[in-house]
């Protein structure tokens, strides 16, 4: 099994389209993140895990789940870099390979000692172009050769069926 670590807010900070939409509103940043992770989770078959530092989201430590990819919040005066570090420990084992996606030079090196691989923001950025890309001609694909449904249904059953594709409750 193959597990993504994902260093939220480096990552937000990284890819063009994040860092601008955060300058105007962090959360919906946030969410458009975790909304290509759950595409990458879903063509990829990566386990994918979000972490985001408390220090934007001040509090306890938060952990749930968005389309099935798990997102954390650590607890005040954690960093995303250590709580990754720790998920890399303790996720490690034959076979699993753990990949870690950050720009920290720092943490790169501290997630090599735990036997991880890591993708830089560019690298993971690159292979989203390549997984929606993807998903395009699947979709295309789809369209081309589905039988036109015999069952009309209503734009919001649409929506309905859509949220349960994607693991949504």
């Amino acid at each position: 099994m193959d597990i993504l670590l994902v260093d939220g807010y480096n990552i937000i900070g990284a890819w063009p389209e994040l860092k601008a939409l955060k300058d105007y509103d962090l959360a919906a940043a946030r969410d458009r993140l975790i909304d290509r992770m759950a595409e990458y989770q879903a063509i990829s078959g990566y386990r994918v895990i979000v972490v985001f530092d408390a220090y934007y989201v001040p509090g306890t430590e938060k952990k749930y789940r968005n389309y099935k990819v798990e997102v954390i919040f650590t607890k005040e005066n954690e960093t995303a870099d250590e709580r990754i570090e720790k998920l890399a420990i303790s996720l490690n084992n034959r076979r699993t390979q753990i990949h870690v996606a950050t720009s920290d030079y720092t943490e790169q090196w501290a997630i090599f000692g735990q036997g991880a691989l890591r993708k830089s923001a560019r690298e993971l950025l690159n292979e989203m172009s390549s997984v929606e890309k993807g998903i395009e001609r699947k979709v295309k694909n789809i369209q081309e050769t589905k039988p036109v449904s015999k069952i009309p249904i209503s734009d919001e059953m649409a929506e309905i069926f859509e949220k349960w594709r994607r693991g949504q409750e």
